[in-house]
């Protein structure tokens, strides 16, 4: 709650004093100007990114500036129907020269939190941690309609409105190949970069989830955008 007030007055702050804000304020501290791939995920980034959610025009113009920076490789998938209907929904392809095991449905705000978090944090962490690029990502899925655990009175999971991600694995340009399952008790190098990645999703992310939780995420990170720093 504290944090919110914080938030709260700070934009307030910030509206009154708009144009001097515009001229003298870095973008990642400024309220008013468009989120980037660049931007670190401090409280003003979150911010604009849950404003996203209401704007998915403006979401997707900020998505295709990422992809001509190289960040991401999306196509629109439009509208479905069906139980599960998405809306404004992309189909990610890639993280630039970082590869999927298979591309996956996602909400605008995953994919653009998916490519801030991959570009922040994923390749820079596999050069300083394992000397090696990052090349490619092993995932589970995203989009699946279907509840929580698949519990027929439980509520609607994030995955049946492509709001989250199972991430399981990864593999690095010189041959190196990385599961949760396998890494995340191991010391060394590889349990430490598989950890830390876990760790550091969490700002990127409403709620990041692991092995840690419980066993059914002994094998993968769920990285969602419902709530706000749930990370365990």
């Amino acid at each position: 709650m504290r944090y919110w007030v914080s938030v709260i007055v700070i934009i307030i702050v910030a509206w009154c004093s708009g144009p001097w804000i515009s001229r003298h304020v870095p973008s990642e501290y400024n309220p008013f100007s468009p989120v980037t791939i660049n931007d670190p995920p401090n409280f003003i980034t979150r911010y604009k990114l849950r404003k996203l959610d209401n704007n998915p025009q403006q979401c997707l113009a900020v998505l295709e500036r990422a992809r001509q920076e190289g960040a991401i490789n999306f196509t629109r998938a439009g509208n479905t129907g069906g139980k599960c209907p998405l809306t404004d929904a992309v189909r990610v392809r890639g993280f630039g020269d970082v590869s999927l095991s298979s591309s996956y449905l996602a909400s605008c705000r995953l994919a653009l939190s998916s490519a801030m978090f991959v570009a922040q944090v994923a390749k820079p962490l596999a050069i300083q941690k394992l000397g090696s690029p990052l090349v490619r990502i092993h995932h589970l899925g995203s989009y699946a309609c279907r509840n929580v655990y698949n519990q027929p009175d439980a509520r609607l999971s994030e995955h049946a409105t492509a709001q989250a991600l199972d991430v399981a694995g990864f593999s690095l340009a010189d041959g190196h190949h990385m599961t949760v399952l396998k890494q995340w008790p191991q010391s060394g190098a590889e349990g430490e970069y598989v950890r830390t990645l876990f760790s550091e999703s969490c700002p990127y992310f409403g709620n990041s989830i692991g092995p840690e939780y419980n066993a059914a995420h002994a094998n993968h990170f769920h990285l969602g955008m419902r709530w706000f720093g749930f990370c365990r």
